[in-house]
C-alpha cells in the first residue's frame, strides 16, 4: 500500500510538473480503487437482476417503470465499469454476490403478491444508500483520477432511482 501511495504520489509531482508518468503506473488503481470497481460492478449485475425481476413480478403500477429505469442505467453504467477495469487491469466477477443472490431468492417467495413491491421496494432503498455511501467513500478517499470520476458520475443516477423508488414507496402506502 504504502508503494502504491508513493507511486500515485510520484505520478502527481510528475504531473505538476509536466512530465508524462510512466503508463504502468499512471494506469494502475490502488487496491481500493480495484475493490470498488469489483462492488460496483456486482452492484450493477444485481440492481440489473432486480429490475428485471420487478419488471416481471411487481403489482403495484409505479414498480414496474422503476424495475425498467434500473434496467437500462444499471446497463449503461456497467458498460462504463466494465471498460475501465478492463483497462486497469481488474478482473470483475461475471454475478452478483452470494449476499445480493440470498436477497433476490427471498424476494421472489412473495411473487404476485404486494408484499413482493413492498419488499423490493425496502431493498432496492437500502441497496442505494449503500451504493451512495460507496460512491461517497470512493470519490473522497480513491487515488485513481479515472475511477473516482466513474463514480462522480454515477452518483447522480444512483440519487434519482433512490428518489424514484421513495416516490413509489409514498405512492402504495398513500393508496
Amino acid at each position: 500500500m504504502i508503494a502504491v501511495r508513493r507511486i500515485a504520489a510520484a505520478t502527481m509531482l510528475a504531473a505538476l510538473a509536466g512530465l508524462s508518468a510512466p503508463a504502468a503506473y499512471a494506469a494502475a488503481p490502488a487496491a481500493d480503487d480495484a475493490s470498488f470497481l469489483k462492488a460496483i460492478h456486482q452492484s450493477n449485475l444485481a440492481e440489473i437482476a432486480a429490475g428485471q425481476s420487478a419488471r416481471k413480478n411487481a403489482t403495484a403500477a409505479c414498480v414496474k417503470p422503476v424495475g425498467a429505469t434500473l434496467v437500462r442505467d444499471h446497463t449503461k453504467l456497467d458498460v462504463g465499469v466494465k471498460a475501465l477495469a478492463s483497462k486497469l487491469h481488474v478482473t470483475l466477477s461475471s454475478a452478483p454476490s452470494s449476499a445480493q443472490t440470498k436477497t433476490m431468492t427471498a424476494m421472489q417467495a412473495n411473487v404476485g403478491t404486494s408484499a413482493y413491491d413492498t419488499n423490493w421496494l425496502t431493498t432496492e432503498t437500502k441497496s442505494r444508500e449503500d451504493t451512495l455511501a460507496l460512491i461517497d467513500r470512493e470519490t473522497a478517499d480513491g487515488s485513481n483520477a479515472q475511477v473516482k470520476a466513474a463514480a462522480r458520475a454515477a452518483r447522480p443516477v444512483v440519487a434519482r432511482h433512490l428518489r424514484l423508488i421513495r416516490a413509489c414507496e409514498a405512492r402504495i402506502k398513500r393508496s
